[in-house]
């Protein structure tokens, strides 16, 4: 799974999105903070290759990328809009290739612009990182190589508080950067900065108004480090596990923090270190919540119709979703957790 998995649909409600062998399933409130509706398969039939990528757009509506067969040795990417918990999503609808045709390249990333508009960004067959974008009135533009080279799986894209977006890559020796110099343009390469990158653990997030942040393990320290271009990366806490962590922004006692939560690899609870946003140099530390979970264990963080955080914890092992809401006192207190 790439991006975050629990959303808040425009209806107040949330619903979460689930990897499941060769198809996407996805849950939802019957009602905000009420009972969850079970299970159901996106697309119909259609088969899916691993690697599903899932972002949220400003008006709320869900945007799903992943590959699908389309022959020996071939595949393709297919794209869905989700508009509302309650209703199922649009039909997968073919997106292209990187290069026109082959296989599978690399694991997708989505980030849906202030009109709309699901931007999908995905390693292509040289190594660099190519993109295609729908048009506002339907379909795709053409895909565009945005250049680079040793591009890794799994790239980070995000969708700054002024709507443009931008996309984050481990490539080798370091992380590079995309961005758009304004809404709808074609995204540019930007700074690049020197890192050893666990593979799979970019995660980006907006945090300010005119900056976003990519949050990344390093491969030599095992710490938990953030960099926004134009500074240096900032180690803010050793990472619980060997994944990405989930990220949200929200407000703590008055102030602007940013949250992330990871399954810690020695408990198997999922911990969580809250800090001023963008205040990495401050630290953090780990906060442990809940039962054990399996080592496959996936965690997202949201916020519901009431801006109050919901965490969530999916096994994909089991198909168990527990979730938890903070409580309406001070600090980061959690309630209990509870299977749905």
């Amino acid at each position: 799974m790439n991006g975050d998995w629990l959303l808040l649909g425009r209806d107040g409600r949330l619903s979460v999105y689930l990897p499941s062998d060769d198809a996407a399933l996805w849950r939802a409130e019957r009602t905000p903070a009420g009972p969850w509706e079970a299970p159901r398969r996106i697309g119909g039939d259609q088969e899916l290759r691993p690697g599903l990528s899932v972002g949220r757009g400003p008006d709320g509506y869900a945007h799903l990328v992943a590959w699908r067969p389309t022959g020996t040795d071939r595949s393709g990417l297919v794209h869905t809009t989700h508009f509302r918990p309650l209703l199922a999503p649009l039909d997968w609808q073919p997106a292209g290739h990187p290069n026109k045709q082959g296989d599978r390249t690399g694991t997708p990333a989505v980030a849906v612009d202030a009109q709309g508009r699901a931007h999908v960004f995905v390693r292509n067959g040289g190594g660099g990182m190519s993109m295609v974008a729908q048009k506002e009135k339907g379909g795709w533009d053409p895909w565009r190589d945005l250049k680079g080279r040793g591009v890794q799986e799994e790239p980070a894209a995000v969708t700054g508080e002024s709507g443009r977006v931008e996309v984050y890559a481990a490539v080798t020796g370091g992380i590079r950067h995309w961005y758009q110099e304004k809404p709808g343009a074609r995204p540019v390469l930007g700074e690049a900065v020197d890192a050893s990158v666990r593979p799979g653990s970019l995660r980006a997030l907006a945090t300010s108004a005119e900056r976003t942040t990519v949050f990344f393990t390093d491969a030599d320290s095992g710490e938990l480090c953030a960099w926004r271009p134009g500074d240096k990366p900032v180690p803010l806490v050793t990472a619980a596990g060997p994944g990405p962590v989930a990220a949200v922004r929200c407000v703590i006692d008055g102030h602007d923090c940013t949250l992330v939560a990871q399954r810690s690899t020695d408990t198997g609870r999922v911990v969580f270190a809250a800090y001023p946003s963008e205040q990495e140099v401050m630290g953090a530390q780990w906060t442990e919540s809940g039962p054990a979970l399996p080592a496959d264990a996936l965690v997202s963080l949201a916020l519901d119709a009431d801006e109050r955080l919901v965490a969530a914890t999916l096994c994909p092992s089991t198909g168990e979703l527990r979730l938890t809401r903070r409580k309406d006192e001070p600090g980061l207190a959690l309630g209990p957790w509870q299977a749905v």
